[in-house]
């Protein structure tokens, strides 16, 4: 029954969305607001788990190419453990520096490091993005940012 490697993804997945959903209906609910804060958590919770079991009645058998393209090479591996260890970083220092710095630094390093050698083009879209989300959230939508170390 779990000789197939869907099935065993599968279940990893079921269980990760209830774990998921127990902790969305955990959300504190709110009198006043219309659609809840726990309203997208639980939908995605729902849909998580929904998937999960439609891959794991999924009847597909595993061919030998399929095997071999599940094989990733070491140094895709030290690569997604090098970005794993930029947004640690990232999350880290997220509240001491602030949302528009540590998103600027994080998008410019991670695409550096990913090949990306147009600095200056880098620069200008790490720092338009973080600055356009910034605006979003803190002046458009009312969601305060961590400023950080910058007084705005």
């Amino acid at each position: 029954m779990l000789k197939m490697i869907h099935r065993k993804i599968a279940l990893v997945l079921i269980v990760f969305s209830l774990f998921y959903l127990l902790l969305s209906f955990q959300l504190p609910e709110y009198p006043y607001a219309i659609i809840d804060a726990d309203f997208v958590p639980k939908i995605l919770g729902f849909l998580l788990l929904f998937l999960s079991i439609l891959l794991f009645l999924s009847k597909t058998k595993e061919t030998e190419d399929e095997k071999k393209k599940r094989t990733i090479p070491k140094a895709d591996i030290i690569t997604l453990l090098v970005v794993c260890v930029f947004m640690l970083v990232y999350i880290f220092l997220f509240e001491m520096i602030g949302f528009f710095i540590m998103t600027a630094l994080f998008v410019y390093v991670c695409s550096w490091y990913l090949g990306y050698k147009r600095h200056v083009v880098n620069a200008i879209v790490s720092l338009g993005f973080s600055l356009s989300i910034y605006i979003l959230f803190n002046y458009m939508l009312q969601i305060n940012l961590p400023a950080g170390i910058l007084p705005f």
